[in-house]
Formats: structure tokens, C-alpha cells, sequence
């Protein structure tokens, strides 16, 4: 059922399989060429089912739980899309369905080029508050409309069933992630697209009650987004994915100083396992926070960096483990 009690479509279950696979791909910190080549699939085979290309199977969804590690998550949505189906048979008439249209991330024509990324990472020792700003540069030839961004979380990385039934039972809800997001003064109006327990993804529109303001070819513009988490329910890692071409990338991590943080990185790439960050992350005390800085220029496309921390005052939570981008 949806979130209106009414059965859910084949349509949508598809899309909740794929958006499971790939909510659990990113807390692996795995591309998708790399997953399906441990899989034993096409190295292009989980593109294609995260967009729709390709309907979810049996074997495919076998082998993405194990490989995963999640906890049968993704096999329950597979056992969803397959009641779908069974349910959507029975009811067939002999209308012909209109096709499905493969939805493309943006209008034909458009390119976007992030010139700078910067995230921020507060925490007051209960809630946090995870600022991005990005200047985006649209190189292509039509208007960009809309601007896709994630967010997802995993308490418990290493006990996939534990952080299941975690969230289940806690679930993140926008309400809490009080989300904000501006663009050149004005408020950006937001859609969501999937709306998961762990998993949300959403469009930043550019446009607002008061009128539209598209990024047109050629423009550059800052976008600024923000929201909140608590404590309970993100953890403690930080990952960046890199999906649109990047010329320079930065992440500070804010703390509070009595909780004697450390902070330590990794990277991977589409042709490389996880290894240190080339660089480690400088560090400065202001106002009574310990704030760690790490930074890259060109990072290559579909690499991913991950920091992570410790509060060596507080051992007790550092069990806790989560990512928002």
C-alpha cells in the first residue's frame, strides 16, 4: 500500500526496488559498475535497473541483498513488485497501457557542471545540520528546471537488519529535516520523488509562488540547501558522491570540542577499492568547536569520499554510523 492505503502500481514498486538498490549501494559506497561486476552482471546491468531500463528479477534481486548486505531489504522489494504484478494480472482489461517513458534526470539538451561544492556539517551534541551550497554552470543548450538531490541515512552499517528495523520503527520524515533551499535570494520550491524510511530524493525546483527562475545555457548560480537530523538516527560517517563533473570540492566538519572528535577519510573510484584520502584533513578550533576541512580539485566522476569520526569523550555512540549528500 502507499502512503494512502491504496495498492501500489508496478510503476511505483519498480521504482521502489530500484531506489532500494540504490539507497543501499551508496551506503556500501559501491558504483554501479562495481556492483555489478561483483554481482556477475553487465557492468552497465544496475544502471540500467536504477533507471528503469531494466524490471527487477528473481536472481538479480538475490544477489544484490547478499552482495549489499541488506538484510533482505532489497528482496522484500522485489517480493512488493512481484505481488504488484500478480495483483495488476488479475485486473487486466484488454486496454493497451499506454508505454512507459524512461524519465530522464534532465530536459534533453541540458548539461550542468558543478564549478564548486561545499558542504558544511554542524553538530551540537544532539541535532544535525548539514548545509550545501553548489555554483552550478548549465553548459548545455535548454533551461535546467530542477536540480536532484539525496538524502539517506544508516545507523548501523555493519547490522543491515538492525538498521531496518530501526528506521521501520523511526523513520526520517521532512517534517524533521525542516528542509530549506534558496536560489540567487529566493526560495526553490521542492518535489519529492522518493519518500523512503532511510532514503529520500527530491527535485529543487527553480521556481517559486512569486515566478520561475531557470539556470539558462551559458549561466552560472548558487544554490543553497539545508536541513536537520538528530543524533538518533545519523551516524557517524559523511559520504560525498561525485555524480555531475566537479571542479573543486570541499566538506568541513564541525564538533563540539569537549567531545574530543577525530576524523578520518577514504576514497573509491568506478577503478579502485577504498584507500586513504591523498590528503588528510586539516584542523582548527573556533568557538568552542573542532572543525575539520578536507578539500579536491577535479575529483574524477563517480568517486566517493567518505569521512568519518569518533567522539573519543563519548565511546559509548560510536557504534552509530549514517550519510547525507
Amino acid at each position: 500500500m502507499d502512503a494512502q492505503g491504496d495498492p501500489v502500481t508496478v510503476e511505483q514498486a519498480a521504482a521502489d526496488f530500484a531506489a532500494e538498490v540504490a539507497y543501499w549501494r551508496e551506503v556500501r559506497g559501491m558504483a554501479k559498475k562495481a556492483l555489478a561486476e561483483l554481482m556477475g552482471f553487465h557492468p552497465s546491468y544496475v544502471s540500467h535497473v536504477e533507471s528503469g531500463r531494466h524490471k527487477p528479477t528473481e536472481d538479480f534481486a538475490r544477489r544484490a541483498d547478499e552482495t549489499l548486505n541488506a538484510g533482505k531489504a532489497i528482496w522484500r522489494k522485489w517480493c512488493d513488485y512481484e505481488t504488484a504484478k500478480a495483483r495488476e494480472a488479475k485486473t487486466a482489461t484488454t486496454a493497451v497501457p499506454a508505454p512507459r517513458r524512461s524519465e530522464q534526470p534532465y530536459a534533453t539538451g541540458s548539461a550542468i557542471v558543478v564549478e564548486h561544492d561545499a558542504a558544511r556539517l554542524d553538530y551540537d551534541g544532539r541535532l544535525y545540520r548539514l548545509t550545501m551550497r553548489r555554483l552550478l554552470r548549465n553548459t548545455g543548450t535548454d533551461p535546467i528546471t530542477r536540480y536532484l538531490i539525496r538524502i539517506s541515512v544508516d545507523r548501523y552499517p555493519g547490522d543491515p537488519e538492525r538498521s531496518n528495523a530501526h528506521y521501520r520503527a523511526r523513520p526520517l520524515t521532512w517534517e524533521e529535516l525542516a528542509l530549506t533551499a534558496t536560489c540567487r535570494g529566493e526560495g526553490m520550491r521542492w518535489q519529492a520523488k522518493h519518500d523512503r524510511d532511510a532514503f529520500k530524493e527530491l527535485w529543487l525546483l527553480f521556481d517559486n509562488d512569486q515566478g520561475r527562475f531557470p539556470l539558462y545555457p551559458g549561466e552560472s548560480v548558487w544554490i543553497e540547501y539545508a536541513y536537520t537530523v538528530s543524533d538518533t538516527k545519523w551516524g557517524h560517517w559523511f559520504q560525498r558522491a561525485v555524480r555531475l563533473p566537479t571542479e573543486h570540492l570541499e566538506v568541513e566538519l564541525a564538533f563540539p570540542a569537549a567531545l574530543d572528535p577525530v576524523v578520518w577519510g577514504t576514497e573509491t573510484s568506478m577503478s579502485a577499492e577504498a584507500s586513504p584520502l591523498r590528503s588528510a584533513p586539516a584542523r582548527r578550533e573556533e568557538d568552542g568547536m573542532r572543525v575539520f576541512t578536507w578539500s579536491t580539485t577535479q575529483p574524477v566522476l563517480h568517486a566517493r569520499y567518505r569521512l568519518e569520526w569518533r567522539f573519543r569523550a563519548r565511546p559509548e555512540q560510536d557504534a552509530m554510523s549514517g550519510e547525507f549528500r
